[in-house]
């Protein structure tokens, strides 16, 4: 079984994933999240936490389209990113300041010797349109909590406000999983 921890950062799955990320970690065996070493219908599973937001509308349907051509036949992709919803009804409704917000939105990392930035944010109904358009089916939420290997690895798929109150926060991550 071929499992992908697309985007990992220093987040270490085990022998048993491809860890393929643009920083600098002992543990990748790739650095390009766009142009992948596997052929046509080859790859189980790929996870891609908080990196698909890096990627501007018109680059990430290339980005799509690129781990859409490995997966095999109802492989699945598990997407998490910032959900611009549920962080509009905490600011509206709760009153959260938008500062609360502006790593989520704007996300700056250091790569290299540079620094990269979220290039757009989601929705459920933007994702999920993109998401077919690409030519995935069955776009639906999931639950990180289902998952062991992601109970395991915290991530930002996790991300609550108020910060890691992950029993009466909200959570601020779009989590979906889609099949080929």
């Amino acid at each position: 079984m071929i499992k992908i921890n697309m985007g990992c950062g220093w987040r270490n799955f085990g022998p048993e994933w491809t860890h393929i990320d643009g920083g600098n970690y002992d543990h990748l065996d790739s650095h390009s999240i766009t142009h992948l070493n596997y052929e046509d219908n080859s790859v189980d599973l790929i996870y891609a936490s908080h990196v698909l937001e890096y990627f501007d509308r018109e680059e990430v349907s290339k980005v799509l389209k690129e781990w859409h051509r490995v997966l095999k036949p109802e492989g699945i992709l598990r997407l998490s990113v910032p959900d611009f919803d549920a962080m509009v009804r905490l600011y509206l409704n709760k009153n959260t300041p938008l500062e609360e917000f502006l790593g989520p939105l704007y996300g700056k990392m250091k790569m290299g010797s540079k620094n990269i930035y979220h290039k757009t944010t989601y929705d459920f109904k933007s994702l999920h349109s993109k998401l077919k358009s690409i030519g995935f089916k069955e776009p639906k939420r999931y639950n990180w909590r289902d998952y062991p290997i992601h109970v395991k690895n915290d991530d930002h798929s996790q991300a609550y406000k108020p910060n890691m109150d992950k029993k009466n926060g909200t959570l601020i991550s779009l989590n979906v999983e889609v099949k080929k």
